[in-house]
């Protein structure tokens, strides 16, 4: 991958990435602040300036490495939004809501950018620059939105699940949350993930296509 096929990697997912994990964490906190938790309001972080969400490895270094080591799709993170599920009028709940939110926002940026990208085939044909962008912006929002409903905490999934649940399965599904980052890394890096959330991020995507003609 030679040095213009890096920059063009980077111009053509930048913007998507940026808004994708943007709009996703704040998200999380303006449906909180709806149903009772004013902590992230408090704090700044609902908001739309990437500054306030951006994580230096997240956002940048993981990022940026993916598009070095020519991945494909390139993915990352931003900080998490505080949420205080105490705080919530029916924590339990109000949980689900707040978890759902940030994939939410992930669909409908999906949904956005394969309106932008039939528009950019109309106006600029198949493969240029604006269409390449959001096409990027569709995979990066639909890879966020599947990753992030897996049933595994800290994952949103797992919070979904454990709103679910009746109230003495979710204590008991709760105490794994420590543990939930070492088997989401073990999940990846074994590949086990893959085949499961890759199915469906295949359909979602086929789904836009479809829907807009792409």
């Amino acid at each position: 991958m030679d040095f213009g096929q890096i920059v063009q990697s980077i111009s053509v997912y930048a913007l998507p990435l940026l808004f994708a994990i943007t709009l996703h964490e704040a998200a999380h906190g303006y449906v909180a602040q709806k149903f009772g938790d004013h902590t992230a309001f408090m704090l700044g972080r609902i908001s739309l300036n990437p500054v306030k969400h951006i994580d230096p490895v997240g956002t940048i270094i993981v990022p940026l490495a993916m598009a070095l080591l020519n991945t494909g799709f390139i993915f990352g993170w931003a900080k998490p939004v505080p949420v205080n599920f105490n705080n919530l009028r029916n924590p339990k709940k109000d949980m689900i809501w707040v978890a759902a939110a940030g994939p939410g926002a992930n669909l409908g940026m999906a949904i956005f950018w394969a309106i932008m990208a039939r528009v950019a085939l109309e106006f600029g044909g198949f493969g240029g620059f604006w269409w390449l962008m959001a096409i990027a912006g569709i995979q990066v929002n639909v890879i966020l939105m599947v990753f992030n409903l897996f049933p595994l905490l800290p994952l949103d999934g797992g919070r979904v699940l454990s709103g679910l649940l009746p109230s003495k399965l979710a204590w008991e599904y709760n105490k794994i949350e420590p543990y939930g980052m070492f088997i989401l890394i073990g999940l990846i890096v074994t590949g086990i993930i893959t085949p499961i959330i890759f199915p469906i991020i295949q359909m979602v995507v086929q789904w836009l296509v479809t829907l807009f003609i792409l």
